[in-house]
């Protein structure tokens, strides 16, 4: 079974060394990004199955890079991360395609609990995929009986 991998999308960077050390400590793979703009390029090089990506962010914001996450790495599971001010942000988050939403300050048990949850939704994707897949390549019954007669 693969391991997920995470990524942590924020522009606080002592948010980003701790929040990686604890996840680091419990035995998870993560990478950590400054901005929408960087993580959008490591998500060219590296398979990351789940983004925790900050609402707030200068330049490119969570928003905006939630959409080119989606448009570009659609099987990539997104949580937003927030502030109190930020809920409605949030919510349209939500409604871009991201998976959760996590308050800030994140208690790292609920950052770890959301994401292998969304690592679960991405993994059950994944084989509903392959399925599909397989099917393509696959004969009925009937159609093997046709061929034989």
């Amino acid at each position: 079974m693969e391991k997920m991998k995470m990524m942590l999308v924020d522009d606080e960077e002592r948010f980003l060394s701790t929040t990686q050390k604890l996840l680091s400590k419990k035995g998870y793979d993560t990478l950590t990004a400054t901005s929408g703009a960087e993580a959008l390029g490591k998500l060219k090089t590296q398979n990351i199955h789940v983004v925790i990506l900050d609402v707030k962010m200068p330049g490119m914001d969570g928003i905006e890079t939630l959409n080119e996450i989606k448009q570009k790495f659609p099987l990539v599971e997104v949580i937003m991360l927030t502030g109190h001010a930020t809920v409605e942000s949030a919510v349209d988050g939500l409604k871009s395609g991201a998976t959760d939403y996590l308050m800030k300050p994140a208690d790292i048990d609920d950052l770890i609990r959301k994401a292998e949850e969304a690592f679960e939704k991405r993994q059950k994707l994944e084989e509903k995929i392959r399925l599909a897949q397989s099917r393509k390549f696959m004969k009925s019954p009937r159609e093997i009986l046709k061929e034989t007669n």
